[in-house]
């Protein structure tokens, strides 16, 4: 089976030529960072099955931050058999820059010139023919959202594959510099590497200290000190081969592509002098993200939300009553009906709201204004010594915290890498919304919205708070430049929004259906026995490793055996905490309503201060287990379970006392 590698630059289209090709799923976004890691699916086409490679979107083919790296290493070590490289036709000069790269490779490539109705609508005029020509590549004009162009892509990719000669066209750097370059490909004649030995001696003129690295375990100390040579003069040359690749594109360019003469202020230029304006950019931000979250309200409880809550209801009456009829044992009457209705029921009756926050997010996305939200938060982060795009990573981590951290691969440097990445997990996901929402509907219901926003906005407080002590303690040095694009505004693909909501809804509901599931079951069994005492009740297993580890939390004010059971039980996944309290307050009361038992053992302080605490204390499982990954040391993983449950106990505490004195 052939393999297709896509590669691109960020918010080329690379991703939704991707699911075009595939029918896959992948998080489509009107913004850059949107793949951190490589994706595979396969496509069938005219009998046979190729896969298919998505490639994280990057500028260049460097070694400077790791989707860089990601992209460089399956190009060169994962031997694709045709690399399509996606080009923006409205930006085709500086997209070509990652096109010389993979040229210089000696890679199989083709070009889909994407957005290409983008380009009709801005006037820009370009002679394929020529292009293709002078850069030696073929080009394929597409419009992956409209799925247009794609099989004579197919086509002339299949016909590449099968080319068994294929030479790049190359370009020269300068007398001197292809001088270098020829000598230093003698040097290299007698290793054995698996990479290119042209392309290595353009790295090694660059300064590419992933190369010198490799090439110092294999060389003999001749060449060895030969490269200490190279290695000095690199600082000379590195300059001059990226002026020489610019100075190609641009030949090529002015034969190829012609501009309007006179740019037109376009409907985004309009839009961005008040959206991204220096004083007004925040307040917008802040007002957009607060219609979102009463909208959610509006739409998801007020319209939705009922429905769901009385079917799940239903269900359980129905499920209930059958079991009596046949007589069967009351122990599975029971886990049916409190520990899976009463808890994780509890969890779908929020679906709904779930479901319309996402909506409106991929909205947000779809448009190209989340990429502004991180252009107008710049100047703010860089003042408490956070890099811009670190808060690329926090919006994504409204979805999940998981792929919030992975797109930290996106930052340049460690310290702005590992500060962005432990300051995320503070972003509310939506595994913590059911959490609030229970107690949102319970003592705050005609405010949802103003209270959802709040939360919100304290974890991205903490964050920036947290980020800065780091960056004071942990981590000193100075933050890499932020340079991002922002993509023009483009009316959302409802078909893609409406699919990522879906995934993202699926995530949640598989999680419902599996981990808590297995968390809900084994905390069902310790709440009944041992056999003979109550179930549910104190002196219950779970009732006594409750009692002894709820004194932590009475300064918060939520000092129950049940609360804190509850919140331990959300480390494994939040939602379980939704599950849990819905099972141990199931048995309170036959037929009571979690948010009526709630009403009954919380206050509206001790709401408030338990929400904090679940919006900053330690993440889940798989958040933890992540960080290990990216990290690669159990010592951050550790320090990640441990400063949130610290943050978050200190600041649900100061709620509490600080409320009882006034009087709340």
């Amino acid at each position: 089976m052939n393999t297709i590698a896509l590669v691109g630059n960020p918010n080329s289209g690379k991703t939704t030529l991707f699911n075009a090709l595939t029918g896959s799923n992948q998080h489509v976004g009107n913004w850059p960072g949107v793949t951190v890691e490589k994706k595979e699916g396969k496509f069938k086409y005219k009998g046979n099955q190729y896969n298919v490679v998505d490639l994280p979107g990057t500028y260049s083919l460097g070694a400077y931050s790791e989707d860089e790296v990601v992209a460089r290493d399956y190009i060169l070590k994962g031997n694709p058999d045709i690399v399509i490289n996606v080009v923006d036709a409205t930006n085709i000069e500086r997209n070509l820059y990652l096109t010389t790269q993979l040229m210089e490779m000696g890679v199989k490539v083709i070009i889909a010139l994407n957005m290409m109705d983008e380009a009709k609508q801005k006037n820009i005029e370009i002679n394929l023919d020529k292009l293709s020509k002078e850069l030696g590549v073929p080009i394929i004009p597409t419009v992956a959202a409209k799925s247009q162009g794609l099989d004579l892509l197919i086509d002339k990719s299949i016909d590449s594959i099968k080319k068994e000669k294929y030479s790049n066209k190359s370009f020269s750097y300068g007398k001197d510099i292809d001088s270098e370059i020829n000598e230093i490909e003698k040097i290299l004649d007698n290793l054995d590497l698996q990479y290119p030995k042209k392309w290595i001696a353009v790295k090694l003129l660059e300064g590419d200290k992933e190369i010198y690295s490799l090439l110092s375990k294999k060389a003999s100390q001749p060449i060895k000190d030969r490269l200490i040579d190279i290695e000095e003069k690199s600082s000379e040359y590195e300059l001059e081969i990226v002026d020489k690749r610019y100075e190609f594109i641009g030949n090529i360019v002015n034969q190829s592509i012609k501009k309007p003469s006179e740019e037109r202020e376009t409907v985004t230029d309009k839009i961005d002098k008040i959206v991204t304006h220096k004083y007004l950019g925040i307040p917008i931000f802040a007002l957009i993200m607060f219609l979102v979250f009463q909208l959610t309200f509006v739409i998801g409880q007020d319209l939705l939300g009922g429905y769901v809550a009385d079917a799940i209801e239903s269900m359980g009456e129905f499920v209930v009553s059958l079991l009596e009829n046949i007589n069967s044992p009351e122990w599975i009457i029971s886990f049916l009906s409190e520990g899976i209705f009463g808890g994780v029921g509890a969890v779908f009756e929020f679906v709904p709201l779930i479901m319309v926050l996402y909506f409106f997010l991929g909205i947000l996305e779809d448009t190209g204004y989340m990429a502004r939200a991180a252009y107008i938060m710049d100047g703010f982060m860089r003042r408490l010594g956070l890099h811009g795009k670190s808060f690329i990573s926090m919006i994504i981590g409204f979805g999940c915290n998981v792929p919030g951290i992975m797109s930290t691969r996106t930052l340049d440097n460690k310290k702005d890498r590992m500060i962005a990445l432990l300051i995320n997990p503070f972003m509310s996901c939506g595994a913590r919304l059911p959490i609030y929402l229970v107690f949102i509907a319970a003592f705050f219901p005609s405010h949802g919205g103003i209270v959802l926003f709040t939360l919100y906005a304290l974890g991205i407080i903490m964050a920036l708070i947290m980020g800065k002590i780091f960056s004071k303690t942990l981590f000193k040095g100075e933050s890499s430049h932020f340079i991002m694009e922002l993509p023009p505004y483009r009316l959302p693909i409802f078909k893609y929004v409406l699919k990522d909501m879906w995934s993202k809804v699926w995530d949640f509901l598989h999680r419902a259906g599996t981990i808590i599931f297995f968390v809900v079951s084994i905390l069902w069994v310790l709440s009944v026995l041992p056999f003979g005492v109550e179930p549910y009740s104190q002196e219950s297993i779970l009732g006594r490793i409750g009692t002894i580890l709820s004194p932590i939390f009475i300064p918060a004010g939520f000092g129950t055996w049940q609360a804190t059971v509850s919140l331990f039980a959300g480390i494994a996944a939040k939602e379980a905490v939704v599950a849990i309290l819905g099972m141990v307050y199931a048995g309170v009361s036959e037929g009571t309503a979690l948010v009526s038992a709630i009403q009954n053992v919380f206050t509206p302080l001790t709401a408030v201060s338990f929400m904090v605490m679940v919006l900053l204390y330690t993440p889940c499982a798989a958040v933890i287990g992540t960080v290990k990954h990216e990290t690669k040391s159990i010592k951050w993983a550790a320090f990640m379970a441990i400063y949130p449950f610290v943050m978050g106990w200190i600041l649900s505490v100061i709620v509490y006392q600080v409320g009882s004195l006034l009087g709340f």
